[in-house]
């Protein structure tokens, strides 16, 4: 098996053509294309799609790759083994999340966690859903955390929590002592959304359809911070899962009313990893530290005393 071919066929595959892998490693798109003949000439397969324009994997490339990737992620395990029994605490992490995680309790997470282990060097990739995923199955990532499971046998969901969809006001607002809402009546309020990329939006496009009731938004934006600062500033409601606004509902200086229906109410957040990637070391570590994070956002939230 060669590794030099291994290495340039996912290179060409990570970066859509020969020619731009060849740029990226500084190599001939000649050298390339030879080292995956090479492979195929001893796979006794083809491993690309031949005729298309980018680089399209057969069945048989997935496989190869899989493995290869698997190969990998062995590697780097087998080396945070032996850095865990040299007693050195080093190591580095990748984690890719959402940017609806990114409140005062994810900061303090991160903080805590670089702390304890200073000689980890840790790196956070802010993402759609869908760019997690392929984070993830690219192995771009270690783990990730997302909104709304992922179905993809190539994704392993480690930690799963329910987390409705919300709406998000003032503690004074006239709607924040109910004990649920209507998209209905919240039609009657002025509203900071999400685009409809987002899943958080694509969700609640579907409970509209459902309920026969469309919400038009004052504000739509692409930042989770803008939504917030929104219901901060007064100027609207927003649509979030507690996780979003987890210390603010802490603090009494937001409120949370649950949203009726189903389909505000099945969403979930997940921990997730590619299907047979092992870790070891530091990104075990951290994968704890977020299991027990995940933990503590799905217990019921703990109000300041009036």
């Amino acid at each position: 098996m060669s590794e030099t071919g291994l290495r340039y066929l996912m290179e060409a595959l990570n970066a859509g053509s020969m020619r731009a892998a060849g740029d990226r490693l500084n190599v001939a798109a000649s050298s390339i294309s030879r080292q995956i003949a090479q492979l195929e000439e001893i796979y006794g397969l083809p491993l690309i799609e031949k005729g298309r324009r980018g680089i399209k994997l057969t069945h048989a490339g997935e496989i190869v790759i899989d493995h290869y990737r698997n190969q990998i992620a062995d590697r780097e395990a087998l080396r945070a083994k032996l850095e865990e029994l040299r007693s050195v605490r080093t190591g580095r992490v990748v984690l890719a999340v959402g940017e609806g995680f990114l409140g005062a309790t994810f900061t303090a997470l991160i903080n805590a966690f670089s702390r304890d282990n200073p000689q980890v060097r840790l790196d956070i990739n802010i993402g759609a859903s869908q760019d997690i995923a392929r984070m993830i199955t690219d192995d771009e990532a270690h783990m990730g955390l997302v909104f709304q499971t992922p179905h993809d046998i190539k994704i392993r969901v480690r930690t799963a929590i329910a987390q409705p969809l919300m709406a998000i006001a003032l503690p004074d607002h006239p709607l924040a002592g109910r004990d649920t809402v209507s998209i209905a009546e919240l039609r009657n309020w002025p509203l900071c959304l999400s685009q409809r990329n987002f899943r958080l939006r694509q969700i609640l496009s579907a409970a509209e359809t459902q309920s026969g009731q469309y919400l038009e938004p004052s504000i739509t934006t692409n930042s989770i911070f803008v939504m917030r600062e929104a219901v901060r500033s007064g100027a609207a409601l927003t649509i979030l899962p507690q996780l979003s606004v987890w210390s603010e509902l802490q603090a009494g200086s937001m409120v949370s009313i649950p949203i009726a229906g189903d389909m505000m109410e099945d969403t979930t957040v997940s921990l997730i990893l590619r299907s047979g990637r092992k870790l070891e070391g530091a990104p075990v570590r951290l994968l704890s530290t977020l299991e027990a994070q995940l933990r503590q956002w799905n217990r019921p939230l703990s109000r300041p005393a009036p």
